[in-house]
């Protein structure tokens, strides 16, 4: 297993339920296969830029260990949900 660093950007507008239902999902297609070390909703922040006419975002920071077929899956599922507007999913060299 591999060490990956997630960063996911979330629309501003979703309720609080909806978001705690997204990142348990996240989290389940991590744990299924891989192990989650640190887990971070670091809250509402302005972005950079402007995303499709959205300024703002729910910024959720996630290091854990995996195996490349769970960052795969992770990949897919992160881009066809339609509450998340951006994400990066990197190797930690640390």
């Amino acid at each position: 297993m591999r060490k990956y660093e997630l960063m996911y950007i979330i629309r501003p507008d979703v309720e609080q339920e909806q978001l705690q239902a997204l990142t348990e999902k996240f989290q389940a297609i991590i744990g299924n296969g891989g192990e989650i070390v640190k887990h971070d909703v670091l809250g509402k922040r302005r972005l950079a830029y402007e995303i499709n006419k959205i300024r703002d975002g729910i910024y959720v920071l996630v290091s854990f260990n995996a195996t490349p077929a769970v960052v795969a899956e992770l990949d897919r599922v992160m881009k066809i949900t339609d509450e998340v507007i951006r994400f990066l999913v990197t190797k930690d060299v640390a």
